[in-house]
């Protein structure tokens, strides 16, 4: 398993999943927006954030493979990814079940160098409160399904980060 996971820290297949992944992961936020009239509240919004910043590093991770101490900054960086990501997904799943009581407003909180709802406002605009995303299937709502999903990448992302530094 070791051997495995080391082999797989050095290999584009990792990080094309994980491309793979996030861009399945956008697509159904955006099909549940925009098919399902589902918008998106603050954080729903941080979350896709979140998730295009994984897809953007393993985009550029799939160019430099090569590299063993750049694929070392590229699981690194992905591991705080990651850990962001389970962050907004537990807030969101959270306030969701009323385990917190969270402050969401209709504005994203970024500045003004970084308007990504003005530059990209069809896929990271604001559009509701928070407090609420839509049942997926069997009574299971997305916010339960994305705390899976996002707790499963951390953990795939922290053992590749562990396995970068592991010798052959």
């Amino acid at each position: 398993m070791i051997q495995f996971l080391i082999r797989m820290s050095q290999h584009r297949l990792y990080w094309a999943s994980l491309v793979l992944s996030g861009l399945a992961l956008e697509a159904a936020a955006l099909y549940y927006q925009y098919a399902l009239d589902e918008w998106p509240c603050v954080l729903c919004i941080h979350v896709r954030i979140w998730v295009m910043a994984f897809v953007l590093l393993g985009i550029l991770a799939l160019f430099f493979t090569a590299s063993r101490g750049l694929m070392r900054g590229f699981h690194g960086a992905s591991v705080i990814i990651m850990l962001g990501l389970v962050e907004r997904s537990w807030r969101l799943l959270a306030i969701e079940r009323g385990w917190i009581f969270g402050d969401c407003e209709m504005d994203l909180g970024m500045p003004p160098w970084f308007a990504l709802d003005q530059w990209f406002p069809w896929m990271f605009e604001v559009q509701t409160s928070c407090g609420y995303t839509p049942l997926i299937a069997f009574n299971v709502s997305m916010a339960e399904v994305l705390l899976v999903i996002s707790a499963a990448l951390l953990v795939s992302c922290l053992s590749l980060f562990i396995a970068s530094w592991l010798k052959r």
